[in-house]
């Protein structure tokens, strides 16, 4: 595996720690804007949300530029907005600061899956694919804590200009070892887009859009949840964000060894344990054992579903540049919705638990979205059958 993709999986996890980071460090930022817990979990919507405009928009704007050059351009751009949250003064600063940084990430994305598919023979591809995503497990294993760590005993501010130090370092290292000669891909927009008027294809996106909206709604507000209702000092929160982290990777591997013989079963059963541990979560919130038990199955099921999303897309949509790019794009509308639908109970009065409600129900909607599934199945089934 060339020394280049693990520096793009470095440069992914150092961005998508500052994405995760926001959830953990929410009193601190709080306390700083003068706003409510609610309006700092939309900051991370907005992140989300310059994401899914910088995913379609800006990766297809930069597709004429050389990708080496393109995902150097697209690593300052991040390092700007990094930098004006890190001295952000007001809440509305660091909103348009959060937006800035998920634009370019999303962007960051697409072009260094590109460069990793270039770096590697084609019998290599999901190997190094794992190896770049892997950055995002990673992220919210040890990032997110370490980010809480620095804001705990070095303030808010310290976790971001960490951040800062940690893309500028990947960046060098992608100047330095990422090959400046590599292969432009000719892209057919008009056939990409053929395949969207595929009825399966926008049924397998919505399933990921609740997917990760159930995941979100809930982890979005971990931190006020564990400190004002289980009880749960601040200074272990990031133990247990850590053991959450852990799960993701867990599950990551033992769904990513299923996906390809027991793709549907796989994404069922994971729903139905995320459903089930979200609704356990809420009934018993302010029992400390149990709510740390059902975390760990939150990051077995949720987050880590991804192997199996990904794969239902390009069986029914294939493999084209567009279709990944959407995808990423409606896996962070889910975490919109669910963290800002999140927000809007807090805000209506419902309570810290009432994310965890709206989580459980946008799993439940993805159980019913994978319906049309097993019934199309049970049909084919049962004509072969009969026939």
């Amino acid at each position: 595996m060339p020394f280049a993709v693990y520096i793009l999986g470095f440069l992914i996890f150092s961005q998508t720690t500052s994405e995760f980071m926001v959830a953990g460090i929410m009193p601190s930022l709080s306390d700083e804007f003068g706003v409510s817990t609610s309006a700092i979990g939309y900051l991370i919507s907005v992140y989300a949300a310059g994401m899914i405009i910088g995913g379609p928009l800006l990766t297809i704007g930069l597709l004429k530029m050389p990708r080496k050059k393109a995902l150097l351009a697209i690593t300052s751009i991040f390092l700007i907005g990094q930098a004006l949250g890190s001295i952000a003064s007001s809440y509305e600063v660091m909103i348009v600061a959060r937006a800035i940084t998920g634009v370019s990430s999303a962007a960051c994305f697409g072009i260094s899956m590109a460069i990793t598919f270039h770096l590697v023979e084609a019998q290599s591809r999901g190997r190094a694919a794992s190896v770049v995503l892997g950055g995002l497990m990673i992220a919210t294993a040890a990032g997110l804590p370490l980010a809480m760590v620095f804001n705990q005993y070095f303030g808010w501010r310290a976790s971001f200009w960490a951040i800062i130090i940690l893309v500028l370092l990947a960046g060098l290292l992608a100047q330095w070892f990422i090959p400046s000669t590599i292969k432009q891909e000719q892209v057919s927009i008009r056939k990409e887009l053929e395949l969207f008027k595929s009825y399966p294809l926008w049924a397998a996106y919505a399933t990921s859009m609740f997917i990760i909206g159930a995941t979100f709604a809930a982890f979005s507000y971990f931190t006020p949840i564990l400190t004002n209702l289980t009880g749960i000092t601040l200074n272990i929160v990031p133990f247990i964000l850590a053991m959450y982290g852990v799960a993701t990777i867990i599950g990551n591997i033992i769904v990513g060894r299923l996906t390809d013989s027991y793709m549907y079963p796989t994404l069922t059963t994971g729903l139905s344990l995320l459903t089930i541990a979200l609704v356990i979560f809420s009934l018993f919130v302010k029992i400390a054992t149990i709510s740390i038990m059902v975390i760990f199955i939150i990051g077995l099921v949720g987050v880590s579903l991804n192997p199996a999303m990904a794969t239902r897309i390009t069986r029914v949509g294939g493999t084209g540049t567009l279709v990944a790019t959407v995808h990423t794009s409606i896996i962070n509308l889910g975490i919109v919705i669910g963290s800002s639908i999140g927000g809007l109970t807090i805000d209506a009065g419902y309570g810290l638990a009432s994310p965890l409600w709206v989580g459980a129900l946008l799993a439940m909607i993805g159980l019913i979205s994978l319906l049309p599934v097993f019934r199309g199945k049970c049909h084919a089934l049962n004509t072969r059958r009969y026939s």
